[in-house]
């Protein structure tokens, strides 16, 4: 049975229909009102004596919520309440983030998403998406059925082996699915009834969890080889069968398995790596923007990606696409990118080298005439003798790039580029106060978390964050939008492209690379545009184009509001 139908009346006006009883409706996060409730449907429903006797407005309803926000000490018991406040009335909340965006998105998604993860087991509330173990994957046909809305388009799925920069979570990963989910909507406009958060529990291999007495997942070390091959086999059947369409964002698996689940899987239904595809996307956003910073040409850079795993690899890979695409050959791109895992600059020689890190693997022949202390460069010997102008950190080692570091790409380039991209706060490879210090103001900085902006020498250098969130939503958006087939990797330079293009002069003028997150709204349509032609253009879409695309775009975009409720006839 749907909850409601959403229907149009003689007016032009959009009602929701339902056959539901009024207490129901309090239980519901898409259909409570709370006290906002107005006194004719509280007749229809049966809410009379329920209810506060005031009919609180919304914005005395918004008012309440963030001073109860602003209440709480610290920012885990923030994220609760917002989870609470979803959980109760899911219009409030998204009418509340999308107010005070700036303030509470680092509270729902990173960095304090990390500690949510963590606590996952222990700030359990109330049950939000679907889990698949070993116990019920067997009948996922059934479970798909019984989902709380029937007409999925959008899922977010992990088996939380890479979580951010905290590793193997085991069920605590249904964080970070619920965290996106709500960036989609908060930010690209999507309804939150089309969304399906899901926790692949495949185990974990994390002691300490397995012998918490709390802990809510399955009990067992985690799946590997053809066992957890056929898992995700028959996950993906499973959403074919059922949603045939649906969009697939795949996230936070670790390393190999995050390219392998993405390739194998990729053609089945339409579905991407968000820690390859979205990180790639987003920091070659900001190297484009640094370029109409400093007027120096994207292909006259050198880079470094220190961090071998999903995201390092996702930037190399981007980075690559956005030199070919200024006129590099792909050999000539690859050898300006040097990745470096922890063991060092990544050379075709290295005996039991990963699969997915040898696309960037640099010949011995290459460095063999660089001044180095062992047989594999250092990051530092990689800097001096590579003539590195670029940092792009994705390794999650807390200070990776101390003083001498950033010193030495700075000797290389009058405007050192340093991006210290691992999540959460506590990883971030360099303190942007301190990169300014140790350039004398002549760096230009990105950072995966926020940070406040920084005061060096009587100047403001404000702090772009190179949040995915400024891609994966407006790239969603315009992929349901044209009902594209298929998520193409163009799709992600031509987002890259635009948000890159999105940063206003005078905020790039100050040194930032990046929107304020209060503009992420505005970003994610220009994103979802670029990939709605995109995805023309490379006829992958199914859907008619419209005439109008921005029309269109902004015709389909969800906005939290309460729409009156009706009983359905005959209830």
């Amino acid at each position: 049975m749907h909850q409601y139908v959403k229907k149009v009346g003689p007016d032009g006006r959009p009602y929701l229909e339902t056959s539901l009883p009024g207490l129901m409706l309090t239980r519901l996060p898409l259909l409570n009102k709370g006290a906002a409730f107005p006194p004719e449907e509280r007749r229809a429903f049966g809410l009379d004596g329920l209810l506060p006797p005031h009919v609180a407005t919304v914005e005395e309803e918004l008012a309440r919520n963030h001073a109860l926000f602003r209440s709480f000490k610290t920012d885990l018991e923030k994220h609760v309440f917002l989870r609470a406040l979803q959980d109760r009335s899911e219009v409030l909340f998204y009418a509340l983030l999308e107010r005070h965006l700036e303030e509470m998105m680092p509270i729902i998604y990173t960095p304090t998403v990390a500690q949510a993860v963590e606590q996952f087991s222990r700030i359990y509330r109330f049950p939000r998406g679907l889990v698949v173990s070993p116990d019920n994957v067997g009948q996922l046909d059934a479970l798909l059925t019984h989902t709380p809305f029937p007409e999925v388009q959008l899922i977010v799925a992990t088996d939380s082996e890479g979580i951010l920069g905290i590793g193997d979570q085991g069920y605590g990963g249904m964080a970070i699915c619920i965290g996106k989910l709500s960036l989609y909507t908060a930010a690209a406009g999507i309804d939150p009834a089309v969304t399906l958060p899901v926790e692949l529990d495949v185990g974990t291999n994390r002691q300490e969890l397995l012998d918490d007495p709390l802990y809510l997942g399955t009990r067992r070390k985690r799946m590997e080889g053809a066992e957890y091959d056929a898992f995700i086999d028959t996950f993906v059947h499973a959403l074919k069968r059922r949603f045939p369409g649906v969009l697939l964002q795949w996230e936070d698996f670790s390393k190999q398995k995050a390219f392998d689940v993405m390739e194998r899987h990729r053609d089945a239904l339409p579905s991407f790596n968000d820690d390859i595809q979205g990180t790639g996307a987003v920091v070659l956003a900001g190297l484009l923007a640094s370029s109409r910073r400093t007027r120096v040409p994207l292909t006259e850079q050198t880079f470094v990606v220190h961090g071998a795993g999903a995201g390092g690899v996702g930037v190399a890979r981007q980075v690559a696409r956005g030199l070919e695409r200024e006129g590099l050959t792909p050999a000539q791109a690859r050898s300006r990118i040097y990745v470096l895992d922890s063991k060092g600059l990544i050379l075709t020689d290295r005996p039991g080298i990963e699969d997915y890190k040898r696309e960037f693997a640099h010949p011995p022949e290459a460095v063999a005439r660089w001044k180095i202390h062992g047989r594999i460069p250092s990051l530092l010997e990689t800097i001096r003798e590579g003539k590195v102008t670029a940092l792009l950190g994705l390794s999650g080692q807390r200070g990776a790039f101390n003083e001498e570091v950033v010193r030495a790409v700075a000797d290389n380039t009058p405007t050192p580029l340093v991006f210290a991209l691992s999540n959460p706060t506590a990883n971030c490879e360099a303190i942007p106060a301190d990169v300014y210090r140790w350039t004398d103001g002549r760096a230009l900085v990105a950072t995966g978390s926020p940070f406040a902006d920084v005061e060096h020498a009587g100047t403001s250098y404000p702090v772009g964050q190179g949040n995915n969130a400024f891609i994966f939503p407006g790239l969603g958006l315009g992929v349901l939008l044209t009902r594209a087939r298929r998520v193409t990797d163009a799709m992600f330079t031509e987002a890259a492209y635009a948000l890159s293009n999105f940063v206003d002069g005078p905020r790039l003028a100050q040194g930032a690379l990046y929107p304020r997150i209060e503009r992420i709204r505005s970003a994610s349509r220009t994103v979802a545009l670029a990939v709605m032609r995109q995805a023309y253009a490379e006829g992958v879409a199914t859907a008619p184009q419209p005439a109008d695309m921005e029309a269109y775009l902004e015709g389909h975009m969800w906005h939290p509001e309460f729409l009156p409720l009706r009983r359905a006839p005959g209830s």
